[in-house]
């Protein structure tokens, strides 16, 4: 019997392991995925603990964060992670720094803790609880009936930095597993799902997926179809740009497919009155004042950008808002062939599962694309501001030609929504990549004070 056999599932908090938690509370903020890594770990406690085969434990814990301030006092401020852990007493060395340490004391004493999605074999065993659905105490695995998964495809787990963790299987399918969990469906299944039904090829769908009942229903992780044979667009345009080729036929038809994709958003999905560009407006200017208060480099340049909130405040309406990708770059399609594909539809990680999952004008994925040329632009010196800028317009262009409508013609719409994309990338490089810091501001710079 192994040492984690009497471990059932359950469907209520365990009792609790503080020599568990004591060197996960070490080890979570080391992962490129932990969001808090800036705010010290002040308490982490396991919400739920469920033997999902023998071995191997899914873990669901709170990492908290100190208090934030509120009426009356302070609120509590923290994240759900989702773990597998491998359970062993004698783990393979091949696991290296998958080994997250030896517990010494309670239920799984004299037992060494791995991430168990770094062990072929446990990854494996999570395939085949996909391929067939069924339940484990609270967590419920399901998959589209019509699609059949083979067994025994050998897995590898995607080295990429990325705010969750992928393990792509015989180069057939690609498993998404959340990290950071959130009440609620993940937009990542919700929308492959929805533009599924539209017939909508650009998005690869779900094939099988992960969701939990307890302490909340929350979508755990998706299986979805690899495109083997494909290339993300940030490594076509770092190639094209070392090699000094020009990128404006792939940008253009780049346009097209983001517009197919919003144009089969608008069916799957209700679509709201034009965007509340009041709303809007504030909103950004709030979280300019607060990233401001982090990073003391953008004061200087608040009141230009300030402005361009203002002018939102006051311009046309725009497009009708609706659901949209929400985190669109470069990183974030493939070319296969001739034609592009978009994928990870969860939105920035960092906003609230409700945002993510509700309506938004669609000029803010066009930004979040154009401020992506820019970076790829500016990777290596001298920067190509010029190449940027053709990039844009065949976007531009290519969008317009399938959408109907030309998101340079909305030009205030378009550069608050640019620069509330810059504001936030300026953030993200400060507490994450202080290198790449400039980047966003020389963007920064030049919205602030010509807003072109």
């Amino acid at each position: 019997m192994t040492k984690t056999a009497f471990l059932r599932p359950r469907s209520a908090p365990p009792e609790p392991m503080e020599s568990l938690t004591g060197l996960l509370r070490e080890w979570l903020p080391l992962q490129r995925w932990f969001a808090g890594k800036d705010r010290p770990v002040t308490d982490l406690g396991v919400l739920s603990m469920t033997e999902l085969f023998p071995g191997c434990l899914h873990v669901l814990v709170h990492a908290a964060h100190g208090g934030v301030p509120a009426p009356g006092g302070t609120t509590p401020a923290g994240d759900c992670y989702q773990l597998l852990l491998g359970v062993r007493e004698h783990p393979s060395p091949r696991l290296g720094k998958a080994i997250i340490g030896r517990v010494t004391d309670g239920r799984l004493a004299g037992t060494t803790v791995h991430d168990a999605l770094h062990d072929p074999r446990a990854a494996q065993l999570l395939l085949e609880r996909l391929r067939r659905p069924g339940a484990a105490g609270p967590l419920r695995f399901e998959c589209d009936p019509s699609q059949q998964v083979p067994a025994g495809l050998v897995p590898r787990l995607m080295t990429a930095e990325q705010s969750n963790s992928s393990l792509v299987y015989g180069d057939e399918y690609i498993l998404k597993v959340f990290r950071r969990i959130q009440p609620g469906v993940n937009p990542d299944l919700e929308v492959p799902g929805a533009l599924a039904r539209q017939g909508c090829h650009r998005v690869p769908a779900p094939v099988a997926w992960l969701h939990t009942t307890y302490p909340f229903t929350a979508t755990l992780g998706v299986l979805q179809p690899y495109l083997r044979d494909a290339s993300d667009g940030w490594t076509l345009a770092l190639d094209a740009l070392a090699a000094g080729d020009d990128f404006t036929a792939q940008a253009h038809a780049l346009g097209r497919a983001t517009a197919d994709v919003h144009l089969a958003l608008s069916s799957a999905f209700p679509v709201g009155a034009p965007g509340e560009n009041r709303r809007t407006a504030a909103a950004m200017t709030e979280r300019l004042t607060d990233a401001a208060h982090a990073v003391p480099a953008l004061q200087p340049f608040v009141p230009g950008l300030r402005a361009a909130f203002a002018a939102l405040a006051t311009c046309d309406a725009g497009p009708p808002a609706q659901r949209i990708h929400g985190d669109l770059h470069l990183g974030q399609v493939l070319r296969a062939g001739r034609e592009w594909f978009v994928i990870d539809f969860e939105g920035e990680p960092s906003r609230p599962l409700s945002e993510r999952r509700s309506a938004h004008s669609p000029v803010r994925d066009i930004a979040g694309m154009l401020r992506s040329f820019d970076y790829a632009a500016r990777q290596r010196r001298p920067w190509r501001p010029e190449w940027a800028r053709r990039c844009r317009e065949a976007y531009c262009a290519g969008y317009a030609a399938r959408a109907g409508w030309d998101p340079r013609k909305k030009h205030g719409l378009l550069r608050a929504y640019e620069t509330d994309r810059a504001v936030y990338e300026v953030l993200y490089e400060a507490r994450h990549r202080p290198d790449w810091l400039p980047v966003p501001m020389a963007a920064i710079e030049r919205l602030a004070v010509r807003g072109d």
